[in-house]
This record gives C-alpha cells, structure tokens and sequence, in this order.
C-alpha cells in the first residue's frame, strides 16, 4: 500500500500531523530520505519557526532539490511555515529564496490586529479546489502565524480568511498546495481537508 511522506528536515513538528494522518487510515513514513519522497504516492511539509531557518536547513539536506523534482509529479502540502516555503521569497528576518513552486513571496501581515494571529478564523473559496471538497465556505480553522503569502497569481489562491486585512490561508497550482492554517489542530474541518488530500493521488 502506498504512503504519504512527512518531510523531516528538522524544524517540523511532525507529531500532531502524524497523528491526524493516522487517526484518517492514511499511511505515513516520517522521512528526510530523498529515496522514500521519491516512492511516496504523496508529501507533506510541515514547518515551525522562521522562514531562512527552514530554507537553509532543505538546502542542507538537498531535500529542497527532491522536492522540485517531485513538484508535478504527486500532490504536495506544506502547512503553515511549509506552505511558505512553497512561495518564491520570504523576507521574514532578512529576504531569502524559497522554493518558488507557487509565484509570489511571504511578508508580515500589514494589519491593526495582534500579531501573531493566533486562533480560529473562517475560510473563504475565490476559487474551487478538490482540496477543500466538502467544506463549507464559512468553515472554520486553526491559525498560528505572523506572515503570511502574497501570491503574485490570484488563481493560486485557494482560501482566504480576514485578520482586519484580506489574508491567503491556502494555495495551490498545479499539484502543489499549501495551507497557512494547521488542517490536523482544526477539528472535523481539517480532518476532511487531509482526508482530501489523502485521496488525490489514489
């Protein structure tokens, strides 16, 4: 049976995610082997902390390179500091290149609110995606994040939700998505979304 890989570069928190993976029936191998992301039918990025960190650390590793090449090939979800690896540049702590699998770039959200938004917030559709099949606009899910992506295509942006601004909470073109919430701490919503995710590529 086939897969799902959990990218282990060292700045993930991969347990919560692992578990809701689990608790769906959705088999995981935790991994930073390029041989076991090369045989996944699916990825996943997670990511906590700051965006040059993270990138440094998938350049370390070369697993920003097996992720490039895996790009098209398999579905493929960053969540929260994941997603904003899939952006072109992050200019948290100082500008840095990040994969560039979605256009567009990851700055700090210019709102009045508290930063970092921290907390439950709805989700809107601009545009349809089998990813959130079966969710309902309106739903609501689990936020921790301080920046936040500027997609240079309004096509790639999947979700959005309001922090006193407009803010993408989830992208995706053409097999690669991210979501800037944690779909495995958002109850029935973000279980369908992973459950989603789980069935493109079976």
């Amino acid at each position: 049976m086939g897969y799902t890989a959990i990218v282990d570069y060292g700045v993930g928190n991969l347990k919560s995610v692992t578990n809701a993976m689990h608790y769906l029936g959705l088999p995981t191998r935790i991994t930073g082997d390029a041989k076991e992301l090369e045989m996944a039918d699916a990825i996943l990025l997670p990511g906590v902390g700051a965006f040059p960190d993270a990138a440094e650390r998938l350049r370390q590793t070369g697993l920003d390179a097996v992720l490039l090449a895996q790009a098209g090939k398999k579905p493929i979800l960053g969540i929260c500091l994941g997603m904003q690896l899939l952006f072109e540049q992050g200019e948290e702590v100082r500008e840095c290149a990040g994969l560039g699998l979605i256009p567009g770039c990851v700055r700090r959200i210019e709102t009045a609110e508290k930063l970092p938004h921290i907390g439950w917030n709805s989700l809107q559709f601009p545009n349809p995606s089998p990813l959130f099949a079966g969710v309902e606009a309106g739903s609501y899910v689990y936020f921790v994040h301080s920046f936040c992506g500027v997609a240079s295509d309004p096509a790639t942006v999947l979700a959005r939700t309001d922090y006193g601004t407009p803010v993408v909470a989830a992208v995706g073109q053409n097999g690669v998505y991210g979501c800037q919430f944690h779909p495995e701490k958002s109850g029935e919503v973000g279980l369908q979304i992973l459950r989603n995710f789980g069935g493109l590529n079976r």
